[in-house]
């Protein structure tokens, strides 16, 4: 964090601290996003409730879209550079190897730490502005923020899935 004394970058460190509960650090509100899918075998990751609804797989890809999308909005990077075509959801159909399955997992934490760079580079004073490219309707400080968020609903999400999974299997 940098240092000036006048303690504007605290904002900037809490924006993080939010980012890193939602994602892989101890929170109180349960499981992050990362500890949501520790530990689930590819099966478990595709399976679905019913043929229409979204898998775990599918969330994770979800989730690494928007925190690509909201580093590359807090960047001013144009689009494309996300590694499938398409945007928001991303049909994972199974069956899936484990590789497959850990390089989704793998890659959002990749698209985590992205975000988590670009975040630390602000400046406070850029916070209370839109982005370029963006609608103008939400500042830096509340596409943070929602992504912080969205983690962590999706983290429940995910919790939901195995659950069901756990009463389908009886």
């Amino acid at each position: 964090m940098r240092a000036t004394g006048d303690g504007t970058d605290r904002e900037v460190a809490l924006l993080l601290e939010a980012l890193d509960r939602a994602f892989d650090r101890v929170s109180w509100h349960g499981p992050n996003l990362r500890g949501a899918v520790r530990g689930l075998s590819p099966a478990e990751a595709v399976w679905r409730p019913r043929p229409e609804r979204h898998n775990i797989a599918e969330h994770v890809l979800h989730a690494a879209y928007w925190k690509y999308t909201v580093r590359r909005r807090l960047l001013g990077e144009k689009r494309g550079s996300f590694g499938l075509k398409g945007s928001n959801w991303f049909p994972v159909p199974g069956p899936l190897s484990g590789s497959d399955w850990a390089g989704l997992v793998r890659n959002l934490s990749t698209d985590h730490w992205a975000l988590r760079e670009a975040v630390a580079g602000l400046t406070p004073d850029l916070l209370d502005g839109a982005p370029d490219g963006g609608s103008g309707k939400f500042t830096r400080r509340a596409i943070i923020l929602g992504v912080a968020a969205h983690d962590v609903y999706h983290a429940g999400q995910i919790q939901l899935l195995k659950r069901l999974q756990d009463r389908a299997k009886g």
